[in-house]
Formats: C-alpha cells, structure tokens, sequence
C-alpha cells in the first residue's frame, strides 16, 4: 500500500500492551532443562518471559490490551468497526478470538476476525486495516497481536523453549485527512521455507492422534540457523523497501521496531541497516519471543517511555512462520495522551461490565429462542399424532 492513493490516512491515535504477572526467569528454566542463565543470555539476549496464569487465554490478554489502547485513544468500543486479532494461539479453532474479544469489549459495530502470519501477524493486519480505512470502507480499526505460545511451546526442548513468552499488543486506527499515519507497507512470502517454523500436528494433514501426541508434534519446531539467516536479509530488505515505498530514505528513519525475537539477529538487522542502537528498539531481554505480539508490545512500550515523538518516522518490522516477513512506515502524528478525567474512566469499566452482562443476556435469549423452536416443534409432530 502507498500512502498517496487517497486523501485519508490511517493514523495510530492509541496504543496498548498486556504482559501476564508471572515471571519466568532463565534460572528456572535451567531446572527444566540443560541450560544455564549465562547460556540462554549469551545466545539470545533473553533474560525472562512471562506466562500466562491458568485460566488466562489469548483473547483474555488481547481484551486487557485492547482496552488500555481504546483508553489511550479516548475510545468508546462502539466507535470501533474493526477488529484484527494476529495469533498462532487462537482460543479455538472457531470461533474467532477476535469475535471473542468483540464481545467482551463490547463493540457492537465492529466486524472481526482472526490473521495468521506468524510472528509477522501484526505488520499483516496493520496493513490490512490501514487499506480498509483508506478506501472508505471502514472508519476506525483496533489490530491486536496477542499469543499463548506456552501453551505450544515443548518445555523439554532447551532450542525452543528459551525463547518464547506470553503476551498481547494492540493499536486503535482512525482515518483522517491531515497527513501521516501508516505511509507504506511492504508483505511477503515464501510457503516452500514453511517446515523450518512450524507446529506439525492439529490441522487437517495430521490430525491429532495418539501418535501425534506421543511424538510431540503439537509443539514449536524450529530450524534455527536456518531462520536466523533469513530474518536478517528479509528484515533489511523489508526495511529498505517500505521507505522507498513511503517515498523516504534510511536516513530519515527515526526509530526502527524490530520483531523481538532474538537479540542476536535484532544487532545483525541493525548492523546491515548500518543503523546505531539508539535508533532501534528492543526489549527481548524481559519478555522473549511473544510472537505476533512482538511488535505491538515494543512499539506501545516505546509511546510510553516518549521514545516516539510527534512527527517522527517509524518503521515496524517483522518476519515469522510461513516463511512470512513485512514492515510498515508510520509518521507518528498522536501527541503524548492526556489522562482521562476519573468520571470518563469509571463509566468506561461500568460499560465492561454491561457488556459482560449483555453477552450472558444475549445467550440467555438464544437459549431460550431455541428452546422454543424445540418445544414448537414436538409439538408439531404430536399434532400430527
């Protein structure tokens, strides 16, 4: 997509992130498996992960995401239309977590549906929602990226299971016609690197079976040298290609926001981009690989510290499962947020817990609807008796 094609935009006017209370730090894990602090530190720049706590699922983190994003942007969830949620940890197959997450944030407008991309998930959705909001069809979007990968993650795999984390991440679009907000983006693929990233069993080529449980097949396997070589080129040429794409150059970049996959690749990335640290954003050390949350996390935490200023071009960056990889331009035009006044905050968690009361209406209706077409319909057959 290209910025120019229309007189709207679509800016990023909130901005949200959840991460799970517990912790779990490398010296844990060295209890799990054969590893040690100093090894997981050195080749992956990981020092801890939170999970989530039982009970807790994908849409539960992107909800409490979503909502500090809606709060960000002084957001009613009924002025939301869309909702993308990007995960690999969906809560079911169907129905859709994002349709979860509509219900439970309330937004009675909104159309909604999952992505899957991998860890690019997020940069797929942006991309998706901001072309929606450009041609007209939509007005407003919240995109999250949310994953349970310790629910997928082989906690005997001491090449995987250092690695991953739980979390959420979202962001609120609105179309505007001031200039800015999502300028460009650039998405790609490559199906025949699929098995080098992947969960074998649980779709319809393997079903799950004895067999596949017994051999693990419902967890991550990864290839890793092989995905380190690629995220580094595609992350550069990604890079390079949004901004041309954006009509910019590497030297008008502000902050680059790198999928936190592994510090090690994030520094080779930066070094090919010839790019100094303080112009790309990382925090990997404390939360790991989250997967499509990634970015979303990173780019929120860095609104937060004041890392990103009106004005300034950011470019999010990812690639992931698929193989997939994309990136996105953003000129930030969202000032730093006023806190809402208290009145304004305490309706918004009054009208949560509407909704929650609404949605158990709403199934307490169709229970009783159904009932009725089932008692009308014995009924029937003993009038015909």
């Amino acid at each position: 997509m290209g910025g120019d094609s229309l007189s709207s935009h679509a800016h990023v006017i909130g901005w949200g992130k959840y991460l799970p209370q517990r912790v779990l730090k490398n010296g844990e894990l060295s209890e799990l498996v054969d590893t040690s602090d100093e090894w997981i530190r050195t080749r992956t720049g990981i020092r801890e992960r939170h999970l989530v706590e039982d009970g807790e699922t994908t849409a539960d983190m992107a909800v409490q995401a979503a909502r500090q994003a809606l709060e960000v942007a002084h957001f009613n969830p009924t002025q939301v239309e869309l909702i993308i949620v990007a995960t690999v940890t969906p809560d079911h197959l169907f129905p859709s977590t994002a349709c979860l997450v509509q219900d439970m944030l309330g937004a009675t407008r909104a159309a909604a549906f999952d992505l899957s991309a991998g860890c690019t998930g997020f940069i797929y959705g942006l991309s998706v929602a901001a072309n929606m909001l450009l041609s007209g069809a939509y007005r407003s979007a919240l995109v999250i990226g949310a994953e349970t990968l310790s629910s997928i993650t082989d906690w005997t795999d001491r090449a995987t299971c250092v690695l991953f984390g739980d979390g959420a991440g979202a962001v609120v679009l609105q179309s505007g016609e001031n200039e800015g907000g999502v300028l460009a983006s650039s998405l790609g693929s490559d199906g025949s690197g699929g098995d080098l990233l992947w969960l074998p069993a649980g779709g319809s080529r393997i079903p799950t079976s004895q067999r596949t449980l017994d051999e693990r097949l419902h967890f991550i396997q990864m290839k890793g040298r092989e995905v380190f070589r690629f995220a580094v080129k595609v992350m550069h040429d990604a890079t390079c290609e949004v901004l041309e794409k954006a009509g910019h150059a590497l030297g008008d970049l502000t902050l680059l926001i790198p999928h936190q996959a592994n510090q090690r690749i994030i520094e080779a990335a930066a070094r090919s981009l010839d790019l100094s640290p303080e112009m790309v954003y990382s925090n990997v050390e404390w939360y790991g690989n989250t997967s499509a949350a990634s970015i979303p996390i990173a780019l929120s935490e860095a609104a937060e510290k004041g890392r990103i200023q009106t004005g300034d071009l950011v470019v999010c960056v990812g690639f992931g499962a698929g193989l997939t990889w994309g990136a996105a331009a953003i000129r930030w035009t969202r000032p730093q947020p006023m806190l809402a006044p208290l009145r304004r905050r305490i309706v918004r968690r009054l009208y949560y817990s509407l909704a929650r009361i609404r949605s158990r209406f709403r199934r307490l209706i169709r229970w009783l609807s159904a009932f009725g077409i089932k008692d009308g319909l014995n009924g029937g057959r003993r009038s015909k008796e």
